[in-house]
């Protein structure tokens, strides 16, 4: 059987996905906008090996497997791939063709990577997050643009710059939080200190940042320092679990909870409860399942692999129970879905703009993840097999005070703000 052939019974021609392969077959139209080209036999033994995700991203990244056209036109073609017209004598050929493939099993890309020792351990935490965070800080402003902010962004209209976006959603996030002068504010996960140097700047706050990669804290306390803020602002290289203050009148969580781990939600969101004065706000904007009944990861996946190495989702509603349980009164939820789908849109053609600077500053393969990734990625969030949930939750002071107006408006920042 011929390598088109068997592409042929997979995918079928309303696909509009062509190919080609190293043994010179070919099905569909070769000037077709989306092409999947096969270029090596280890590409085969990589999709026969692991038939699923984790097959096509290893033979994507080592570069046997080639996209011809935009990613995300060609995932959004393929998924979810259909495969209930395939007759059992199909099935029965396809697998005497690809069995010799599939015992070969060739070693994964380097960039694939399995972490060891106790899951969630802070040890094995801070390898998961320096595996991903720790790339390059030239690879990321590539990526994500001159605000360095790795979150999903808000687009305050249609046709918003990636920039404003990404000022609107740090904005949301201080009006949510009913942040004043004078005010101290703890920021877990803070990545390159965007929110941080925001909340300070434009809200006359106290803040401090903590993160697990050292990249990140590098530049965000050097952007600190840049602007003049190092008496009121700094981001630590630190566990969020090893934060000594208390006593903030505000906590952001952006994009930590992913890291976390369900079983450790609990504990993770009664210690950000303790460091809360009494009518403190804790804003948690997290990537999350659609349904509470889905699995926090998968294994075998090509996120957990490749991506993000012991990341967990869970559903928004998981959250929240566990939040409530901990203390916090839940005051306000939203699904920012769509904008995270616009978020990733932007850094996917930010990635094209600069693919020859990102490949020699990270490496073609590294390179070729986060093509694969972000255009995967945008499509969950099109599909909606993933979203992006913010809550808001209170430490109720005694009595039952919370310190909310009746009617909040987050749309606009308060009068009493700098």
């Amino acid at each position: 059987m011929k390598l088109a052939d068997a592409f042929s019974l997979i995918v079928t021609p309303d696909r509009n996905v062509s190919f080609r392969a190293y043994d010179g077959s070919t099905s569909g139209p070769q000037d077709n906008d989306v092409i999947l080209e096969i270029r090596t036999p280890r590409a085969v033994e990589y999709l026969a090996s692991a038939p699923s995700q984790l097959g096509l991203a290893r033979a994507y990244v080592s570069g046997d497997l080639e996209i011809i056209g935009d990613a995300y036109t060609a995932l959004s073609r393929l998924y979810p791939m259909d495969l209930s017209h395939l007759t059992w004598s199909d099935k029965f050929a396809l697998g005497r063709a690809f069995v010799p493939f599939a015992l070969k099993r060739p070693t994964p890309p380097p960039q694939e990577r399995t972490l060891r020792g106790r899951r969630h351990s802070k040890n094995r935490d801070a390898e998961a997050i320096h595996h991903h965070y720790d790339v390059s800080n030239r690879f990321y402003r590539w990526v994500l643009g001159p605000s360095m902010a790795y979150t999903c962004a808000v687009f305050p209209y249609a046709g918003a710059s990636l920039e404003v976006a990404q000022e609107e959603k740090f904005d949301l996030v201080c009006r949510k939080l009913g942040l004043q002068p004078g005010m101290r504010l703890l920021d877990v996960g803070c990545g390159w200190g965007g929110m941080v140097l925001h909340a300070v700047k434009n809200y006359g706050v106290t803040a401090i940042g903590v993160t697990l990669s050292a990249q990140q804290a590098q530049w965000g306390q050097q952007a600190i320092e840049d602007a003049g803020l190092s008496d009121r602002a700094q981001v630590r290289f630190s566990d969020y679990r090893d934060v000594p203050e208390t006593q903030f009148d505000a906590i952001s969580s952006i994009g930590l909870t992913e890291h976390i781990g369900r079983a450790n939600y609990p504990s993770y969101f009664s210690f950000l409860f303790g460091k809360l004065k009494y009518e403190g706000r804790m804003l948690n904007h997290t990537i999350t399942r659609p349904s509470n009944a889905d699995p926090t990861h998968y294994r075998t996946s090509f996120i957990n692999r490749y991506v993000f190495p012991d990341g967990e989702l869970s559903g928004p509603g998981h959250i929240m129970s566990v939040m409530n349980d901990a203390g916090f009164e839940i005051r306000h939820e939203e699904n920012l879905r769509e904008h995270y789908a616009l978020t990733l849109t932007h850094w996917c053609q930010n990635l094209e703009d600069h693919w020859d600077e990102a490949v020699e500053e990270a490496g073609l393969g590294t390179a070729r993840v986060w093509r694969l990734y972000m255009a995967a990625s945008r499509l969950g969030f099109d599909l909606d097999t993933i979203q992006l949930h913010q809550t808001l939750g209170v430490k109720l002071a005694p009595g039952g005070k919370s310190g909310m107006p009746l009617r909040p408006d987050f749309s606009t920042r308060s009068p009493a703000v700098v």
